[in-house]
């Protein structure tokens, strides 16, 4: 079992699994997208395992053998709808996963059948864990969401052992993109500020229209260019490639989550390597795939 420091305020019983609420009193947090995300995944809360693992694979790139194990605690930092906690459960001793909002009710669902699982509502300025604590911690498109993400990075790697291992993804700010579609992204990023502002089911309702307008024209074209033997590498090239091979529902999902989150933050790749350095890990690997940017770094060092 976990240890925890502290008592619960609250226990509650969701699909047979227990989740432990705590006071959740952060500073660090917004608010509007805490409930943003639970509204999100009430609505996108059933995953294929095959789709779990396909893109769980993406992120799980740079992470080794030497990192997990049978012996090794893991806890998940803003867990969200559990597709990650699920994709790792297997492969270490223990999770933790931890959510500051309603969205811990969907990740309940789906890891219900998953005994080596511990929920936690709580935020992660907030955790009830001892410091040094966990062999491998991992947060996947979630610190962009929180104010001052370099703290909450810190307040995540305080709970991982020296010797452990810290697996993140940051949305990138286009660093490695031309011009054409950074003028692209600057256009969609006006359009989510105005619908992130949406009431829910309108919100959900315009999201699911750019999913079919927007994204589905670019999906398409890629797809029909793989079909015609066009190269990866050029492929690469039209925006939203990344979805050439995901389901309708994860590019509904994805567009949700896209245009309908109030607060996002995105770095440069160094700026990510400078944040994780900044809070004590070393051995530093950012992965060249997509999504952009994805790292793994070890902590050499109490904090």
């Amino acid at each position: 079992m976990i240890t925890e420091l502290d008592f619960p305020a609250e226990l509650i019983n969701a699909n047979g699994k227990i989740i432990k609420c705590y006071d959740n009193n952060s500073s660090n947090i917004d608010k509007a997208t805490v409930q943003s995300f639970g509204e999100e995944w009430k609505k996108f809360n059933k995953f294929a395992d095959e789709e779990i693992s396909k893109i769980g694979d993406t992120y799980f790139d740079i992470v080794t053998d030497e990192m997990l194990g049978k012996d090794k605690f893991a806890i998940d930092f803003g867990c969200g709808s559990g597709r990650w906690t699920k994709y790792l459960h297997d492969k270490v001793s223990m999770v933790a996963a931890v959510d500051p909002g309603n969205a811990i009710y969907s990740a309940a669902g789906l890891l219900e059948n998953t005994d080596n699982v511990q929920l936690y509502k709580t935020s992660i300025d907030n955790l009830p864990f001892p410091n040094n604590y966990f062999d491998f911690g991992f947060s996947l498109g979630v610190l962009h969401h929180i104010p001052d993400t370099q703290k909450a990075m810190r307040d995540c790697i305080q709970k991982i052992k020296p010797g452990g291992y810290f697996l993140v993804y940051l949305y990138y700010n286009l660093d490695n993109r031309g011009l054409i579609f950074k003028v692209l992204f600057r256009i969609s990023d006006l359009f989510r500020r105005v619908i992130s502002k949406f009431s829910g089911n309108t919100k959900r309702f315009v999201c699911d229209m750019l999913a079919i307008l927007l994204y589905m024209p670019f999906v398409l074209l890629s797809r029909l260019l793989r079909m015609l033997g066009v190269k990866k590498g050029y492929r690469s090239k039209i925006p939203l490639h990344v979805y050439e091979d995901a389901s309708f529902f994860i590019i509904r999902n994805d567009a949700l989550d896209r245009f309908g989150t109030p607060l996002e933050q995105r770095f440069s790749k160094k700026e990510i390597v400078d944040m994780m350095q900044k809070v004590g890990l070393d051995q530093i690997v950012v992965s060249q795939k997509m999504p952009y940017w994805h790292a793994v770094g070890k902590k050499i060092s109490l904090l």
